[in-house]
């Protein structure tokens, strides 16, 4: 998940971190989730093994929830069906697994919406990766 922060931070968005279980500090969890939109926009929640947390977030939230299967066991597999695997009225934008940047930057996309200086700075991320690509 450090790679979030580190985009997060390249991109100049304040961000916090918390440590959170939905198995083993479920109450936090939920106590989190159900006053996050008090102060932030966008959860970023990565989990590995039975990947509950981004789903727990999502149920007790309407902002957007991204999130990060991680590679604790069976390659992220279970972790990423735990994650995409979420029932109808309850979303998790979900990435690839270990894909903390790609979650930042889709945080950012959705940030941008309502930030056009930050929308000019992912066009010009943007830029600057097709820029590299035709580099090689």
């Amino acid at each position: 998940m450090e790679k979030a922060g580190t985009t997060l931070d390249q991109f100049d968005v304040e961000w916090d971190m918390r440590v959170l279980s939905a198995h083993k500090t479920p109450d936090d969890a939920i106590e989190f989730a159900t006053n996050a939109s008090d102060t932030y926009s966008v959860i970023i929640a990565g989990a590995g093994k039975a990947a509950h947390l981004a789903g727990v977030m999502a149920a007790k939230t309407t902002l957007p929830v991204i999130g990060v299967p991680l590679s604790a066991s069976l390659d992220g597999m279970d972790a990423l069906l735990a994650t995409v695997q979420m029932p109808t009225g309850i979303p998790v934008g979900t990435v690839a697994i270990d894909g903390a940047t790609n979650a930042a930057l889709l945080a950012i996309a959705i940030l941008a919406l309502g930030n056009p200086k930050l929308g000019a700075k992912l066009k010009e991320y943007r830029q600057d990766l097709r820029q590299a690509t035709l580099r090689g």
